[in-house]
């Protein structure tokens, strides 16, 4: 069997895992030939890829990135992808294409699965956003980034008596602001789940000086709005990619609070720090096991499907069913969250 890897969409740690587990298992078990399309559908349209065998994937387990580069596919060139999945399967001689990415890298997945390409699919995003499997790997290593970034930030901030506004990922579902918020103690936590009033905000850090604390940490998802009519903060425009540009509103709140508290609040945008460096044991454990799962699959037969983790198992579940909707934070979650602000 000759198999074609891509990595797309954002990077995120632990794809390398993944591209070492599908080689190792591949060459190793099956004696198939693996080659690398080199920056995500990009490469496979465009005819770039490399030979990977198991001395190019020799060291990669605990890098970040991807050795593949990445990018994102405009949705012109991903119909032009789908006119040409079967023509492309046989001028690559490949039997299989192993993309691994999140949801809009599954659904251009899905598409080239119903144009007749064989795919099986790996889901990657550091939002834990795929509905369809309990955890991605990346997420846990960004949550940890997170966490350690707010655990710094409350000594300076308590240092200098201010409110800490801290951005974190997370465009539609704020499981990483939900998760690193709780494990570093935040004091208030934004999610794109639920609008916000600043209000609340403003009266529970004059609790907190009250109280004689007189600091406050508040994470906040890049995707976090305020309830309508709270403040002004307005939609920004539509990428090529078809994703909303977002106003920056760890940035506004932090304004917004400090004009309302008359106190000094600083915003901190973590960005794509929480994307890079190495991932955390439990990421590549769950990357290598997928790669492991994504060959089985393969030579199953067991083609239009996904890796998912299901409780401790890895289980293969549609491509249809995996992009049907993304995973937000359930009410029950955000309550447990705000218990023990």
């Amino acid at each position: 069997m000759r198999i074609g890897v891509l990595t797309a969409g954002g990077d995120c740690p632990g794809l390398n895992a993944v591209i070492r587990s599908v080689v190792h298992r591949a060459v190793a078990q099956y004696d198939d030939e693996v080659i690398g399309f080199e920056d995500g559908f990009r490469g496979l349209l465009e005819g770039h890829y490399v030979p990977l065998d198991l001395d190019a994937v020799g060291g990669i387990l605990a890098r970040g990135g991807t050795i593949l580069g990445s990018s994102r596919l405009e949705r012109d060139r991903l119909r032009e992808a789908c006119e040409r999945a079967t023509d492309m399967a046989e001028e690559f001689g490949i039997d299989v294409l192993i993309p691994i990415g999140g949801e809009g890298t599954l659904t251009a997945a899905r598409m080239l699965s119903d144009a007749g390409l064989p795919v099986v699919g790996v889901p990657k995003t550091i939002d834990n956003d795929i509905s369809s499997t309990d955890r991605t790997f990346g997420f846990d290593t960004a949550v940890g980034v997170a966490t350690e970034a707010m655990d710094r930030l409350k000594t300076t901030a308590e240092s200098h008596q201010r409110v800490m506004v801290v951005e974190v990922m997370g465009r539609h579902a704020g499981w990483i602001a939900l998760e690193s918020g709780m494990a570093a103690g935040a004091h208030g936590i934004c999610l794109p789940e639920r609008p916000f009033d600043p209000a609340h905000l403003v009266k529970m850090v004059e609790e907190r000086f009250a109280r004689g604390k007189k600091f406050a940490v508040v994470c906040v998802a890049e995707g976090a709005h305020p309830a309508e009519g709270t403040m002004d903060y307005g939609k920004g425009e539509i990428d090529l990619y078809g994703h909303e540009r977002f106003q920056g509103i760890g940035t506004a709140l932090a304004y917004e609070l400090e004009r309302r508290l008359g106190k000094e609040a600083k915003p901190v945008i973590l960005g794509h720090v929480q994307r890079g460096g190495t991932p955390t044991a439990y990421d590549r454990v769950l990357a290598t096991r997928f790669g492991w799962h994504a060959v089985e699959a393969a030579h199953r037969g067991d083609f239009g499907k996904m890796t998912a983790l299901r409780g401790t198992d890895i289980q293969m579940v549609p491509l249809a069913e995996a992009v049907t909707e993304l995973k937000t934070v359930p009410k029950d979650r955000m309550d447990e969250a705000e218990s023990v602000f």
